[in-house]
């Protein structure tokens, strides 16, 4: 059979919950000479539209049963869609058991997904699965050498062009049948995740994974790469959720470092900013204003914040929108943008403006999953807080009540920077960022360089680490890594701590005066 000859629609059956585009179609086949079979509410919307349709309990003279759950499962019709033309003995039985072919497939599935992000019951969850419709998606996709199967109103347009061209081709047909068996199986991976949720398994034995293509990136991380976005149906408030107000096209990397920026952001109730470059953040800090956040977590790193990505959590006004237009930004995301600075920003036509209609919950449930050589990890989302009251003073000075507040703070930062993680903070910004290296040692020295920097860049006589605390993801495993720290000014450090050499760690914090909590929580980040 040629890719390119063309094959007419006879008989077509029509069964739809999203009913977008339907009438076009129907009137599209019927002007054609197919015969339209159909179901319920479909049925319904082409007779109210004066199109001619045969009900499916008519033409298989089997009455709908079960409330509606049994009326497509009938031999005349799966017969009808997996009966192969092209045999002689294919055709003899259909003729002999009165079943006629039929050759297009319209089914999209009961809305079970959206069902259950309403937040629906499980008994409406349950009658929102789809029986019939993947039964018969599924026998249209496999006998796609004589049937159409729709399962997009998406697709319809390009099929009624080839309706006027004179029928479809077995390269449509084909491509067809493989975004139908897409479409079940994330179906079925939707129903599978939702039973695992309901039986309380957050890594079952099968852990299935489905999205719907969102964009076709221009490349990935690098020109030679190919990228695509994709969209896993949890609406969780980000990039997946977010309106371009303008701008380029996002590339893989500008979403990437866009989505670390906003979870990092939703992490603070107060006014915050966040700067990020390259995944990592280089300024954090909260104040009354976002105007004042912004110039604190700009202070911490001016140079890396050069063609970065910023965050906040609240509505972007005017006056913030000024200053960060002030300097080369890849991207802003908020939750919300006030007119005027939008205004502001339009005069910026290469910047990206992403509004996302609200926060992501930073304390949700989830999964993370990483590819690797011949599968993938999954874990659960890092959404750990130590409260106050759980920390665990180990030196003979206790930190004082602005200092603990500065350490929960960093704290909560050091959960977003790549591990080894050191971050300095003081009146609750970052004052200093060492992400990413392999020794410990390394990202304080790194972090105290820069903040010596910052200093220098806005005309002040010393780092700004001198009087900060400290927090580290992870814990010391020598006394050198605190060392640096005391070095570059903290009066104070928070760490997890649990390493073999914390009396080696202890003692040299008592040794320089300074006060040291442990939380008894990692958050490694790689």
């Amino acid at each position: 059979m040629s890719l390119s000859s063309r094959q007419p629609v006879s008989r077509a059956l029509l069964s739809v919950s999203d009913k977008s585009g339907l009438l076009d179609l129907a009137r599209a086949l019927v002007a054609h000479g197919a015969e339209i079979l159909s179901t319920g509410g479909s049925a319904r919307a082409l007779r109210e539209a004066g199109i001619p349709v045969k009900e499916v309990s008519d033409h298989t003279g089997f009455p709908e049963i079960l409330d509606g759950r049994v009326k497509t499962l009938v031999p005349q019709i799966h017969g009808g869609i997996l009966g192969r033309r092209d045999l002689p003995e294919h055709v003899a039985q259909m003729q002999e058991h009165g079943i006629a072919p039929i050759d297009l497939i319209a089914v999209n599935l009961y809305p079970f997904e959206a069902t259950v992000a309403s937040g629906a019951g499980a008994e409406d969850c349950i009658e929102n699965i789809d029986i019939g419709g993947p039964a018969m998606i599924r026998a249209a996709a496999k006998n796609h050498d004589h049937v159409v199967i729709l399962t997009d109103p998406a697709q319809y347009a390009d099929i009624i062009a080839t309706l006027n061209e004179g029928g479809t081709t077995l390269e449509t047909r084909r491509a067809l049948a493989g975004a139908a068996y897409a479409r079940t199986a994330a179906y079925d991976s939707a129903i599978s995740s939702w039973f695992a949720g309901q039986r309380g398994e957050t890594f079952p034995e099968r852990l299935t994974v489905a999205g719907q293509r969102h964009e076709v990136l221009r490349y990935g991380e690098n020109p030679h790469q190919q990228a695509a976005f994709y969209t896993d149906g949890t609406n969780r408030p980000g990039v997946a959720t977010a309106s371009q107000i303008q701008g380029k096209a996002l590339s893989y990397n500008n979403l990437n470092d866009t989505d670390a920026a906003f979870e990092a952001v939703a992490e603070f109730d107060d006014p915050a900013v966040v700067i990020v470059k390259h995944a990592n953040p280089c300024g954090i800090a909260t104040a009354d204003t976002l105007t004042a956040a912004w110039d604190l977590a700009l202070r911490c790193d001016p140079v890396s914040a050069f063609g970065g990505i910023v965050a906040l959590n609240r509505t972007l006004d005017e006056e913030t929108a000024t200053r960060i237009s002030s300097i080369f930004t890849e991207v802003i995301v908020a939750p919300d943008a006030t007119e005027e600075a939008k205004a502001v920003l339009a005069r910026k036509k290469n910047l990206r403006l992403l509004l996302t209609g609200g926060l992501p919950d930073s304390a949700a449930a989830g999964i993370i999953i990483r590819s690797v050589a011949g599968g993938f990890l999954a874990q659960t989302r890092d959404n750990g807080r130590v409260a106050t009251e759980e920390l665990r003073v180990v030196t003979k000075r206790a930190p004082t009540a602005e200092e603990l507040a500065d350490m929960a703070f960093a704290f909560r930062v050091a959960k977003h920077v790549k591990s080894n993680a050191i971050v300095y903070a003081r009146g609750n910004a970052t004052v200093g960022i060492g992400a990413g290296q392999m020794s410990r040692v390394d990202s304080a020295r790194i972090a105290a360089s820069k903040s010596g920097e910052a200093a220098k860049a806005a005309g002040m006589d010393q780092p700004l680490t001198v009087g900060s605390v400290a927090a580290s993801d992870a814990f010391f495993p020598f006394a050198d890594g605190l060392e640096t720290i005391i070095a570059a000014g903290a009066t104070a450090v928070i760490q997890p701590g649990g390493s073999i050499r914390d009396d080696e760690v202890i003692a040299a914090a008592d040794a320089a005066g300074i006060a040291m909590v442990f939380t008894g929580m990692r958050h490694f980040r790689h």
